[in-house]
Formats: structure tokens, sequence, C-alpha cells
């Protein structure tokens, strides 16, 4: 039976049946402040009202990332909580998702780790794949796909479209869009703070903000090896799968910024390896794709880093 809902304000007042499927989802123990909490009365479940928070991209778009340095921090942040929340209770999730249909765990975990399997147009681009290449490749897939402490419930789009920020005062941050959501590697979340996402041709991570946060609830966060190896193979990941958008961009007009964005998408894929001293011959490997790019397309052959963080990609 469908939830019968009503507008109010500027949320939504659910109700759902007692022993329908949201009693067995919202019956988990976990603390609710990273995404809307549910109130309950008698057979009503209430929907917190997020308004008048907005999305930060938005704000970031309107203002700038100088302006915005504290709801940066606070998405960081959130997301970090996010995985620190939920580390270690993969089984009780999928035991009640599985009440509400098939479900795959494997699927969720390694749903990204399929883009290390090869590197997409490198022979067209004239960057040959070496067995040192191919060997971090190997240390990369294996990572990812074993996460072990680090298997954390993600909601499968961390990007700042997914947050939602008061626009002055304390951000108050509220995750959203859990359509995707799945336990998988926690490292897959903080991609979004060190490599462009699709709206961006720059971003900055706010200092170590996202790892503090994770390491509250998995340790072996602070740990460099782990944590640097887990964070450069999903940099590396993000970016050989917009490299496979190249047929895409070449039809494009000379000047479009997603020609430029792979290359930034590349090169900042890079730094994040060469920044924790993790897989140097993939984060070389990024750099020549970025060089053959560049050299494919002139237009696309700039400065990134006279950009200031969060610079849009103009669409």
């Amino acid at each position: 039976m469908p939830p019968r809902h009503t507008a109010k304000g500027g949320g939504c007042v659910r109700r759902w049946p007692r022993s329908g499927s949201w009693r067995r989802i919202s019956g988990l123990a976990w603390p609710r402040a990273c995404w809307p909490r549910i109130c309950r009365a008698g057979g009503w479940r209430a929907l917190e009202d997020l308004a008048p928070r907005t999305a930060l991209d938005g704000l970031l778009r309107r203002d700038g990332a100088g302006a915005h340095a504290e709801r940066l921090a606070a998405f960081a942040r959130i997301r970090g909580e996010l995985g620190a929340l939920t580390a270690g209770h993969a089984e009780t999730y999928y035991r009640r998702r599985s009440l509400l249909g098939p479900v795959d765990p494997a699927a969720d975990r390694l749903g990204r780790v399929h883009r290390l399997e090869r590197v997409p147009h490198a022979e067209q681009l004239g960057v040959p794949v070496s067995g040192g290449v191919a060997r971090e490749l190997g240390l990369a897939r294996a990572e990812l796909a074993d996460p072990g402490p680090f298997l954390v419930l993600s909601n499968g789009d961390p990007e700042a479209n997914n947050v939602l920020v008061h626009g002055s005062g304390p951000a108050d941050a509220r995750l959203i869009d859990f359509e995707f959501a799945g336990f998988t590697h926690a490292l897959h979340d903080a991609v979004c703070l060190h490599v462009p996402g699709p709206a961006w041709l720059s971003v900055r991570p706010p200092g170590e903000v996202y790892r503090r946060a994770l390491a509250t609830g998995v340790p072996e966060a602070e740990g460099e090896r782990r944590y640097g190896l887990g964070l450069a193979a999903a940099c590396v990941s993000w970016a050989l799968a917009r490299l496979s958008r190249l047929p895409a961009l070449d039809g494009r007009p000379a000047g479009d910024d997603s020609r430029a964005q792979l290359v930034a998408t590349l090169e900042a894929a890079a730094g994040t390896a060469d920044d924790h001293r993790s897989l140097p011959r993939l984060a070389g490997l990024c750099r020549r794709l970025a060089a053959a790019l560049r050299r494919r397309w002139p237009d696309a052959d700039l400065d990134f880093t006279a950009l200031p963080p969060y610079a849009p990609r103009r669409r």
C-alpha cells in the first residue's frame, strides 16, 4: 500500500501503514542527524521539512566558494559523519532492506570497481598502459572491492546539489537523494571534495574535515597508507569513468567546458594520489592522459590553478 501524502509548508506529511515497509527501514537504530528526521504520531509519519535550507551548489554558483567556507566544511563533515554512523551496520541494513524486495549487496559494493578494469581510449590517445600501471589498477580494484572497516552507507550521489544547508548562520546540513543508496567503500564519498564533479571545473577540500569526521566511527581512517590508497583509488576510478565520455566530447564544439573539465578531473586525481603518496604509476597515467587531451583539444589547454575553488562548468 503506497503512502498517502499531503503538502504541509515546504515539506510533506506521509501516512504509512503501521506494518508496512517504512516501519522496517525506520526501525534501524541509527542517529538521523545526517538526513531528514522522521517524527511519529499514531499511524502517521511526518518527514522533517528542511526549508528554509537550500542546495549548497546553488549558493556556490551565486556567491562563490569564498563566501561559504563554513557550509563547505559542513558538507565535508556530514559526508564523513554518514560513514562514521553507519560503519559496521551493513548486515543489519541489508537484512531489513531485503524485506522490501530483492537486493544485491555485492552490486552496491562493487558497482564502481569495474571502472578500474581498463583504461578507456588509452590507445586512441597514444598513452600506453605499462605493466606497472596494470599492477596498480589491480591494487586499486582490490582496495575498493574489499573495504573492510571502510564499508559504509553512501547515498550514491555525493555532490553539492545533494546537501541542503542554511544560507546564513549555522549550516545545519542535511543529506538528500538516497535513491542509489548502498554500502560501499567510504572513500568514494570523498572524491567530490578532491576531484571536480559534473558541475565544476575545480574543487578544493576544506582541510581534513571529512577524514576527521569519518575517523570517529572508522578509526582506520587515521592511518595514512590505507586512507591514501582508498582515496587515490576512488579518485582514479572516477577520472577513468569520466574519460569514457571521450567520443561524446570530441563531438562538441571547441570551447565547450566539458573538455576542460575532463582535463581538470584527470589532473586532480593525479594530484590527490601524489598528495597521499599512493599509486604513483596511476597518477602518472592520469597526467599523460591529460597531456594528450591538452594536445587534442587546444581549447582545453588551460591553467586550472588560476581558477577559484568551485568554478562552475558552463552548460
